[in-house]
């Protein structure tokens, strides 16, 4: 049965929201959004803080449009649905690939809605989960059902973070036991790759300039790390592995990553790139001549299809894979501007998650919250 919520003019929704370009951040009331007629409303239990969202207040993504609510990686509860939806059901705990597809444009049809003609971003294309409640479109297709038992942060955590790393890892890249990957940037993307690289047998190599980032990156499992500052990278990463990771990520973004990526594989090695090159970044010199040479494969990586969250929520159950442990600090909306600020300098330690209900930053139990 589908229950009505309130009507909107029944109690105020906040969210954090900016006029203009790298502005002000503020907490505002703003409207009390309603579903499309394909979409549900719903109420944002944990969202995180990405660097992507960092990048939409700053305006490098050309589909945000002032005023605008940034926000991505979302979980939470329907409270509302469109007229349209068949699948879901008011009170359904869910979760949104950052990325979803519209299910009519041809990509879709071929059944890559990570990469749709029409995407919608909440959070980019459309107002985001840095609000009480967040209307979503295309629910059918990609609202995403959790688990039992999973809960809403645990969701939020996979955000464009976990997901990300799986896809780039285990559906692009191939992964397998046994490999080693190499992964420079540990944030929670990074963080992300190594849980997945030892959940699938692989080893796992961590490059960062943040010593508090390595040591977190060692504790859910890199076999070695690597302060970005030291010299010769690659050849410390090759002198490991005796000739070369088998893949590596550049979860950061930035041209200097990228060529050490490369440099760090063995011949015929496969590279991911998922951190965004921006501004006087977005086109990198790539040492063609190694590719070639070495038969490197590089991938691109952008979000994931809702079909594979069952894929990824067996990995999660079967392996036991311990996604508390790279949890951070929870925040309220509060505190969201000062921390969305701070990813500009790429600061904080492990995935940083805003409950819209609590006004008090408390630290969760996880080991993120420890290094912090």
């Amino acid at each position: 049965m589908r229950r009505p919520r309130p009507s909107p003019g029944h109690f105020a929704v906040k969210a954090v929201i900016f006029e203009q370009f790298a502005g002000p951040l503020a907490v505002q009331t703003v409207p009390d959004p309603s579903p499309p007629a394909d979409g549900v409303v719903v109420r944002v239990r944990s969202t995180g803080i990405c660097r992507s969202d960092w990048h939409a207040w700053q305006g490098h993504d050309k589909d945000v449009r002032l005023p605008h609510v940034p926000g991505h990686e979302l979980a939470g509860e329907i409270v509302a649905l469109g007229r349209d939806v068949r699948h879901l059901a008011v009170g359904d705990s869910v979760t949104v690939p950052f990325v979803s597809g519209c299910g009519a444009c041809p990509t879709c049809e071929r059944g890559e809605p990570q990469v749709c003609d029409a995407q919608f971003q909440p959070g980019f294309t459309h107002w985001g989960s840095f609000a009480e409640y967040v209307a979503l479109h295309h629910a059918d297709q990609n609202v995403v059902r959790l688990p039992e038992g999973m809960s809403h942060d645990a969701a939020a955590s996979l955000g464009c973070r976990f997901v990300t790393s799986y896809r780039a890892l285990v559906q692009l890249a191939d992964l397998r036991a046994g490999e080693t990957l190499v992964v420079f940037g540990c944030g929670g993307v990074g963080l992300s790759a190594i849980l997945i690289a030892s959940a699938l047998g692989a080893r796992s190599i961590a490059v960062d300039i943040d010593p508090a980032k390595l040591e977190l990156a060692r504790s859910v499992g890199a076999e070695l790390c690597i302060d970005a500052r030291a010299p010769q990278v690659a050849e410390q990463v090759r002198a490991h592995t005796r000739g070369g990771a088998e893949v590596s990520m550049d979860a950061l973004g930035s041209s200097a990553t990228l060529r050490e990526s490369l440099l760090s594989l063995r011949k015929r090695g496969r590279h991911v790139q998922v951190g965004l090159l921006v501004g006087e970044r977005s086109d990198p010199s790539v040492p063609m001549g190694l590719v070639i040479a070495n038969e490197l494969v590089l991938y691109g990586s952008h979000g994931i299809a809702a079909r594979a969250y069952r894929d990824v929520f067996r990995l999660i159950q079967t392996r036991q894979i311990p996604l508390e442990r790279v949890i951070g600090p929870r925040l309220g909306l509060e505190q969201v501007p000062a921390a969305l600020a701070a990813l500009g300098q790429f600061s904080g330690v492990g995935i940083h998650l805003v409950d819209p209900a609590r006004a008090a930053l408390l630290p969760t139990p996880g080991a993120a919250a420890t290094a912090l």
